[in-house]
């Protein structure tokens, strides 16, 4: 398993959790004095938008006994003047995530699937799906992170790195499935797996006989009147829409998640993620409020001092129940607490993380962390014949993990193990930057010239890789 600051290299082409993906760190958890104002989410919108810059527009909601309210700051895009607001759609990646657990509890709540149901008794004949020691990965494997199954299949090749689930197909992962074979046993270990999650969506859509969005749209959506979470737009849902901005402020493709659409393939809006969550707290009532319920109940450890339910993520130290979220242009928090009677939502139409605005929300936090945005870089003039001297493969101390340097006529590119490739672009003869994400390498040279190794410099630490082969 690749270590927590490895896994955020992934996050820039691969999140749907991120960042996702899940948060790659523990919060740091304290005690809450009293409940956080109208004021102070006001005061902290101006941070996080105004001064820290971490997004072009941020959406905060919050339900409690008050009832639901929203606060927006900042717009739909950078260099336009539309504002942000409780409508307006974003991509909320691996939120998604929970929606695909309330589906699983409702239809065994209606008997149509077991949680222990292996997903053999649902897929094709012709699907050899992975077992290890007599044990076949069943649905509620799938649903806890504990499947064995990996956190992407190894034959997820994108054509466009920008939309890099698009043109993964169900016989793609069909056939992964076909020749997987585990590497412990199924329901030991939390491994967070888009993979597993995307699969269980795709299982449930198969056993309802339509398709992941049809089931959402009629299970979840119709019945708490989420009339604008949807994963394909109508042209006036697009028009609420805002753009996905990089770590750098530049704006990017949506994305487009046809197979694994169960991870995180969602758009949404705060106030129709308010409406699920004044559900899932216990806030309000709907016929949906026992299955909500029972997602929420821990079922396993999933680490740093957290049990997991179907898919919710629990923090044993302060009762707070969350998911998180991300793609290549979002970041999405979704948590409650029962006790404090408060759930929040916050979206961001940036990849930078905000998660930490939702458990100062919670009272997890007594500030949020300071945020830095981005070095401005500039880009150097090079003889390209200078990017031969770095071609080859690095290699991280200590992790089964490579980048590995290739050159396309005047262009130079990096890529990291199981991802894409990304073109890396000259700020001196020895320092890249890369503009999908920020994120450096520079190259060291021994007191001959030669090129020994490269640092990546991202998410505040200097990782030091050495030259295996060139």
């Amino acid at each position: 398993m690749k270590s927590n600051h490895i896994q955020k290299f992934l996050v820039f082409t691969l999140l749907i959790g991120g960042a996702f993906l899940l948060a790659g760190r523990a919060a740091r958890l304290y005690a809450q004095e009293k409940p956080r104002t109208d004021a102070d989410i006001n005061a902290l919108l101006d941070k996080c938008v105004r001064q820290q810059k971490r997004a072009p527009g941020i959406v905060i909601g919050v339900v409690d006994d008050k009832g639901p309210r929203v606060f927006a700051r900042g717009v739909r895009e950078n260099g336009q003047s539309a504002p942000v607001n409780g409508d307006t759609l974003f991509e909320i990646g691996s939120v998604t995530k929970v929606f695909t657990a309330l589906l699983l509890q409702e239809m065994v709540d209606s008997g149509e699937v077991a949680l222990s149901d292996p997903i053999s008794k649902y897929l094709p004949p012709s699907v050899k799906t992975p077992a290890r020691n007599g044990k076949e990965i069943t649905l509620v494997d799938l649903a806890t992170q504990t499947s064995g199954l990996p956190r992407l299949p190894d034959n997820l090749e994108s054509k466009d790195a920008e939309n890099p689930y698009a043109d993964y197909t169900v016989e793609q992962m069909y056939d992964f499935l076909s020749g997987f074979q585990l590497k412990r046993d199924i329901g030991r270990k939390f491994e967070y797996s888009n993979l597993g999650v995307g699969l269980l969506g795709h299982v449930l859509a198969l056993r309802a006989g339509t398709n992941y969005e049809a089931l959402v749209v009629r299970r979840v959506c119709n019945p708490l009147k989420m009339n604008s979470t949807r994963v394909t737009l109508s042209p006036e849902l697009k028009s609420r829409m805002a753009p996905g901005h990089n770590s750098m402020g530049l704006t990017v493709e949506n994305w487009d998640i046809p197979t694994l659409a169960g991870a995180g393939a969602l758009r949404s809006t705060a106030n129709d993620l308010l409406r699920f969550l004044a559900v899932a707290s216990g806030l309000e009532k709907s016929s949906l409020s026992s299955a909500m319920l029972a997602t929420e109940q821990p079922r396993n450890s999933s680490g740093l001092g957290r049990k997991i339910g179907l898919i919710w993520q629990i923090e044993t130290s302060s009762d707070t129940i969350w998911h998180n979220g991300g793609t290549g242009g979002y970041h999405s928090y979704v948590g409650f607490k029962t006790d404090l009677r408060r759930a929040v939502v916050v979206l961001a139409n940036s990849e930078n993380d905000i998660d930490d605005i939702g458990q100062y929300l919670l009272g997890d936090r007594v500030d949020v962390e300071d945020f830095q945005p981005p070095k401005v870089h500039k880009l150097a003039s090079l003889d390209p014949r200078i990017y031969d001297n770095y071609i080859g493969v690095y290699q991280f101390t200590g992790a089964n993990a490579t980048i590995t340097v290739t050159r396309e006529g005047n262009k130079l590119f990096a890529r990291l193990t199981g991802q894409d490739r990304f073109e890396i672009f000259p700020e001196s003869e020895t320092d890249f930057f890369l503009k999908v994400v920020d994120a450096q390498l520079t190259f060291e040279k021994d007191a001959a010239g030669a090129v020994t190794g490269v640092i990546l410099h991202q998410n505040g630490l200097d990782q030091k890789l050495t030259r295996v082969k060139k």
